[in-house]
């Protein structure tokens, strides 16, 4: 674990690519609950109790920006090129909100494939843009960003 000071848990975020895995359940279940591949298992046993709990948040190609909290049902749409065009005003417009309201976190830890990234583009856009740390493998990735939670002392 590296020692630099920590990050307070109100100055990072964490948004993660939903997974074509899924808890099956017939109710509705948290979104941090619902997404069961690739890095998410690890991240939810590090990130699952608030306060991180909090920060997370999904890409779904379903419903765009989603709360670790969020109720979602089973569903299965993957992301494609046409849909993330479509999302991405909403996500631009659920960030804004989230930011305008919160605060823009001085840095942002994103676990996604490249096309999620997509949904994201208008963060670039930002004046006062967050430091971002991308990590593209949803499913092997998991080393790179517990590195990053590590600075952040999460």
């Amino acid at each position: 674990m590296n020692h630099s000071p920590a990050l307070p848990v109100s100055d990072g975020l964490v948004i993660v690519g939903c997974s074509a895995e899924k808890t099956p359940a017939r109710d509705a279940l948290a979104a941090f609950d619902l997404y069961d591949g690739g890095c998410i298992r690890p991240m939810r046993g590090r990130l699952g109790y608030w306060p991180h709990r909090d920060r997370v948040r999904f890409l779904s190609a379903e419903h765009g920006f989603v709360h670790a909290d969020t109720p979602l049902h089973t569903y299965d749409r993957p992301l494609d090129p046409h849909r993330a065009a479509e999302l991405r005003p909403r996500i631009a417009a659920a960030l804004t909100a989230e930011f305008d309201a919160t605060g823009v976190p001085d840095e942002i830890l994103v676990v996604a494939e490249p096309l999620y990234l997509v949904l994201l583009a208008d963060l670039l856009a930002l004046a006062a843009r967050p430091r971002v740390h991308w990590i593209a493998d949803h499913a092997y990735g998991w080393p790179d960003a517990a590195r990053v939670l590590d600075t952040w002392g999460w």
